[in-house]
């Protein structure tokens, strides 16, 4: 809905974008989202709060090998510690919990594993087409794939609508619906809307490799707030874990650093030779 008043202004409508690539945006969407999170509620449900987060936590590890290896962007011995770094940080976050799995008692753990490994793949094959576009030559401006994408999105909840059991709103008191409707307004905005948004430039500006990896943040983010939603601090596994994810981000933003530096004396001579007139 905020994305369809928001193409009330001409600067949000997705005018001058070809068929295929208005489908591809809207498909990104429907997927992107709505597929996913089913993916990752029914993995939680068949699995339960352990398994999930370690698979869909390698993603930004995926990512990155996928698009350095098809962009090239910097050499892999440079990038093996930033990918170590970012798994064993997840590994070591969820140490705790990986231990007190009882699989014997979760019949269902396989098609929840399943159910994780779908919606890894999802969000791989978003992140790589969702860059392939933003990096093209003719790519979209920016805001106007973000609101093409919430179309997407729309259209796949609508289509959730008949599974859904709406019974026991009317039972709910009128302020547990009022802080429903803020909170799914503000996740809506913030957490869908300008997220995406912030998503789709830093796919247009960063290579795929690095940006990738910045994903962990959401999983850093993620355990802050659960933290102070269960008003405690984290366990020292937990609080390493994060440590050690973000020191993997934090290399990996030195280890692009790095060849941009080498790279721009390189930029600059090619530029004094092609227009030699304005040295000095």
């Amino acid at each position: 809905m905020a994305c369809a008043l928001l193409m009330l202004d001409r600067r949000f409508r997705p005018s001058g974008i070809a068929s295929l690539r208005l489908l591809t945006g809207l498909l990104l969407g429907g997927a992107g989202y709505v597929g996913y999170f089913v993916c990752v509620a029914f993995a939680v449900q068949l699995a339960g709060a352990a398994v999930p987060p370690v698979i869909v936590g390698t993603m930004p590890v995926f990512l990155a090998i996928i698009g350095n290896r098809r962009d090239r962007s910097v050499a892999w011995r440079a990038l093996a510690l930033p990918l170590l770094l970012t798994v064993a940080g997840v590994a070591i976050v969820n140490i705790a919990a990986l231990r007190d799995i009882n699989a014997a008692g979760m019949p269902s753990i396989g098609l929840g594993i399943l159910a994780s490994m779908a919606a890894l793949a999802i969000w791989i094959v978003y992140g790589l087409v969702n860059a392939a576009v933003m990096r093209s030559a003719d790519a979209p401006d920016g805001l106007q794939w973000t609101g093409l994408q919430g179309i997407g999105a729309a259209v796949g909840s609508l289509a959730l609508l008949p599974l859904t059991s709406l019974a026991g709103v009317n039972t709910l008191p009128a302020a547990d619906l009022y802080r429903f409707a803020a909170w799914a307004l503000i996740m809506g905005l913030a957490g869908s809307w300008l997220a995406t948004w912030c998503w789709v430039v830093a796919s247009r500006r960063l290579p795929l490799a690095l940006s990738a990896q910045l994903i962990v943040a959401e999983t850093v983010f993620g355990l802050a707030y659960g933290f102070a939603f269960e008003g405690r601090w984290p366990s020292f596994f937990e609080a390493f874990g994060a440590i050690v994810q973000f020191a993997g981000v934090c290399s990996a933003i030195a280890v692009f650093s790095r060849q941009v530096q080498s790279v721009r004396p390189v930029i600059a001579e090619l530029r004094s030779q092609a227009h030699p007139e304005t040295i000095g």
